[in-house]
């Protein structure tokens, strides 16, 4: 009987999802944190840079054991990670003298996790045949963004119900989605990268190439023309249209969210009728004047709309640095993957930190820093043009 790779997708589909509750629902909780456990908000803050740190160390080291492990073992191993971090968010601070001690392990074991996540999802689906990977890429990436719209707005509506006292029981619930798709996983088929006779790159092998830096650069791009508006989100709707942070968060980073799921929601509908290329092109000049509307509009309002023109542009940028790495290095393997996540996570930290730096320096000014992110887009840009330039390659 042929194996049903359908299943398969939609477990991955389920997997960006687990990661989107890994890196959007404790954030909701910082205030929440700070209160409860009196932890200073400097302190919360570095709760942000271990889960992404981490899951950048995770990314560089996933290249040397994923392999020998097998990628079953290591997508369970993830989502179990994922779960009992979520579910240590609820005990661990009462189990040490220093609450602070106890959200730091939670973090730390579901970013490690998340990172695995990160490697994994995306070689899954690609080893698994379909028609157009393109399509089936970008539509898995749209799922992070579901993901992320459904944790806070299915959060938000619960803290308005239930209240935020009782977030301990949202964590388990948010927590049950790992623990269901751990099953699902162990039934699934799951294809091999690569084909049993075809060779692979080795790490050394891969770095020696031009064109796997030119998608590094990519990558890096792709995830910081993407944070640098969305992190900042929040605190623009706030600060612009004097709204509370509740507001601020469903105007701003959930408005950016649903405009980025429609863009790679639409690439996943009618991809094949598109040149990826020049849609990544496209995307970024639309990326490019977004910034401008941002960091440059006298009317708040107008802001707001570039922060969800800002979405729409960067939608596919990701998924399709994916694509075309697959489609220029054959033989890249899990390598590959492991190296394009971990520069497409450097980028999502890059690009924020960027913007937070400028914006300090010219006295707080949030616009000015997002001007500066025009610098990630218009390098996108030259990469992908000299991606045309350079010969594909295989091991």
């Amino acid at each position: 009987m042929k194996p049903n790779y359908q299943k398969t997708i939609y477990a991955c589909f389920t997997g960006y999802i687990v990661q989107a509750i890994v890196n959007n629902f404790a954030p909701l909780l910082f205030l929440t944190f700070q209160k409860t456990y009196d932890i200073p908000l400097t302190k919360i803050t570095m709760l942000i840079t271990l889960n992404f740190g981490l899951q950048l160390v995770v990314d560089f080291i996933s290249a040397g054991f994923i392999d020998k492990i097998g990628y079953r073992p290591a997508l369970v191993m993830a989502h179990i990670l994922s779960a009992i971090g979520l579910i240590s968010l609820t005990f661990l601070p009462e189990l040490f003298a220093d609450p602070f001690v106890g959200l730091l392990v939670a973090v730390m074991v579901y970013a490690a996790g998340g990172g695995l996540l990160e490697v994994l999802i995306s070689p899954t689906v690609e080893a698994c045949p379909s028609d157009n990977k393109e399509k089936t890429m970008s539509l898995l990436h749209s799922f992070y963004c579901w993901g992320q719209v459904g944790v806070v707005l299915i959060s938000t509506i619960y803290f308005s119900l239930f209240g935020i006292v009782n977030w301990k029981i949202l964590a388990l619930l948010w927590a049950s989605i790992p623990i269901i798709n751990t099953f699902i996983f162990t039934k699934v088929p799951i294809a091999s990268l690569v084909d049993e006779n075809e060779a692979t790159f080795t790490i050394k092998a891969l770095i020696q190439n031009k064109i796997f830096w030119i998608l590094m650069l990519l990558m890096v791009c792709a995830g910081a023309s993407e944070q640098a508006v969305s992190q900042w989100a929040s605190t623009f709707a706030e600060q612009g249209l004097q709204v509370t942070k509740t507001v601020g968060d469903l105007a701003g980073p959930m408005f950016f969210a649903v405009m980025m799921g429609l863009a790679r929601l639409i690439y996943g509908k009618y991809g094949e009728k598109i040149n990826l290329e020049k849609f990544m092109v496209y995307s970024s000049i639309l990326c490019v004047f977004s910034y401008l509307v941002i960091s440059l509009s006298p009317l708040p309002i107008l802001g707001l709309i570039g922060c969800g023109i800002c979405g729409l542009s960067v939608g596919i940028l990701w998924p399709g640095s994916f694509s075309i790495a697959s489609a220029s290095i054959k033989g890249g393997g899990t390598a590959m993957f492991a190296f394009l996540a971990l520069a497409g996570d450097l980028g999502c930290s890059v690009g924020p930190t960027l913007v937070g730096f400028v914006s300090s320096a010219a006295n707080n000014n949030l616009k000015t820093g997002i001007l500066s992110g025009i610098l990630f887009p218009v390098l996108l840009i030259f990469g992908i043009l000299l991606m045309k330039k350079t010969p594909k390659i295989k091991a």
